[in-house]
């Protein structure tokens, strides 16, 4: 059974400014292992009806820098409460699911993409390590079933348990890097759940280099093949310069192409450069109001 929790001194609560956090402890899955669901909730929750929500990946790095691995954290609470409370935004919840750790990539790297990869780059991904020896994919890729366990499971626990706005319209995914990748899966292959997707410094590479990595043109091709329908979905990108961020212009450039090609303008589109921000949070930071506005615009 799911369940609240309410501080843990191994996995403590983060500490919000604004608002507050509930946490559902191990959320229990049939598709993944359990795994955190923190949840925050505005000030004024529940005062004002239903609230949009933005289901967020990487949930642990959203809130607290105190107690992230890197002291980092996306300050997304006082963003969020910032805009809303000025009018800026509707009123919404935020869902922060918390990653996998070392089965990350195995959970963020689209599924489909991953399948139409020559055999033997896929047999290298899997052989691939980190700097400091641990797996690239810790196990076999998943990211299928862990979009499963988003739309199957996750989100109607989440519109059962809170004031929701449940239609597509108001339902959004967040990411960043990895969980950019997974946000844009994610809304091609569910249209239906996913009014739109937030996609900052998306890791197009998929791996630990850009040389000889045939990934770029299979993720921009199944994006050819699977966008949704522009007229109800929006779609944000953004990049910078500096540190692993620095390789992707050349294929967000290309992604823009198809996003033209088949129909997204400003209305429903954007793609924001950078010059001079790196690939952390603290840079996600600085300019998260962007497509969080842009999402949640009536």
């Amino acid at each position: 059974m799911n369940k609240f929790q309410e501080d843990s001194p191994y996995d403590p609560i983060p500490k919000v400014l604004q608002g507050r956090i509930e946490r559902l402890e191990n959320f229990e899955s049939a598709y993944v292992p359990p795994r955190h669901i923190d949840v925050w909730l505005p000030e004024d929750y529940p005062s004002n009806g239903e609230y949009a929500v933005l289901y967020m990946n990487d949930g642990q790095m959203l809130f607290d820098g105190a107690i992230t691995w890197n002291k980092q954290s996306w300050g997304m609470a006082e963003i969020v409460e910032e805009l809303s409370s000025t009018g800026k935004i509707p009123h919404c919840i935020v869902v922060g699911i918390w990653n996998s750790s070392d089965s990350r990539h195995s959970d963020y790297f689209p599924q489909k993409p991953f399948e139409n990869l020559p055999v033997a780059y896929r047999k290298f991904l899997k052989q691939t390590k980190r700097e400091d020896g641990t797996p690239l994919f810790g196990v076999d890729i998943r990211s299928d079933n862990y979009l499963k366990f988003i739309t199957e499971e996750l989100k109607p626990f989440i519109d059962r348990r809170y004031a929701t706005l449940p239609n597509v319209e108001r339902t959004f995914i967040v990411g960043s890097s990895m969980g950019g990748l997974i946000s844009i899966y994610a809304v091609c292959e569910y249209p239906e759940v996913f009014g739109g997707a937030a996609c900052l410094s998306t890791h197009w590479i998929g791996a630990l280099t850009d040389e000889k990595n045939p990934i770029p043109d299979v993720l921009i091709e199944y994006l050819r093949q699977n966008l949704p329908n522009p007229t109800n979905h929006r779609i944000y990108f953004d990049y910078g310069t500096e540190t692993l961020d620095a390789l992707y212009e050349p294929y967000q450039l290309k992604v823009d192409q198809i996003m033209i090609s088949k129909g997204y303008s400003s209305v429903n589109w954007q793609t924001r450069k950078f010059v001079g921000e790196e690939h952390s949070e603290e840079a996600w930071r600085k300019r998260l109001h962007i497509p969080i506005k842009f999402l949640l615009r009536s």
